[in-house]
């Protein structure tokens, strides 16, 4: 579910930020250009987990910052970087967070586009339009697929969306929700212990 990838990259450390030490300011400016951000064919980034190799700062004419050029061919920066990226067959919990007819919602507590479509869900499954909610029919039982509830599920596919904005005239003609998230997971809960866990709890 988590990986941890090595990026190369240019730093530039403020004016402000020369009373912490080098790594820290390093460290701070690394966790606010990256975390909770995806990045196309990557992932969603968590963290920085450690700094590899840093170079010495440069100091810019005319702006006064502090340059830690990412280059290969100039100095380094190298840091490895915690990110959410689950394999094809993985199985993860995560939480319900809303039903349609066409599926099920799920989230974990930091990653919100997750969807189980109706085709991957049980035999016997049928959406209840009055409770709004799924239910699995089984030996005469109604096991619901209540809200909020904590379910297992296994990792289908995954889809990018690139949302590089084209131009401002394109950006205002589509309806905020048409846009698609950068990153989808789509999973299945039909394999045996899948589903919410409490109906496999002894």
């Amino acid at each position: 579910m988590f990986i941890l990838t090595k990026i190369a990259d240019l730093v530039q450390i403020a004016p402000e930020d020369f009373g912490k030490q080098s790594h820290a300011a390093i460290e701070d400016n690394l966790n606010a250009k990256y975390a909770n951000k995806v990045v196309q064919k990557i992932g969603l980034f968590i963290c920085l987990w450690d700094i590899v190799w840093t170079s010495e700062g440069l100091i810019g004419q005319g702006d006064g910052y502090a340059n830690v050029n990412g280059k290969l061919t100039v100095a380094l920066v190298e840091c490895r970087m915690v990110v959410f990226r689950p394999f094809k067959g993985e199985v993860i919990v995560a939480r319900i967070a809303s039903q349609t007819r066409d599926g099920i919602n799920l989230a974990t507590d930091f990653f919100h586009d997750i969807f189980i479509p109706w085709t991957e869900l049980p035999e016997g499954s049928e959406f209840d339009s009055q409770e709004g909610l799924w239910v699995w029919k089984v030996d005469e039982q109604e096991m619901f697929y209540d809200n909020n509830e904590m379910v297992r599920f296994q990792v289908l596919s995954e889809e990018w969306h690139d949302q590089t904005p084209s131009g401002p005239l394109d950006m205002a003609d589509q309806p905020a929700s048409e846009l698609l998230p950068p990153y989808k997971i789509t999973g299945s809960m039909k394999a045996p212990g899948l589903g919410c866990a409490l109906w496999w709890e002894e």
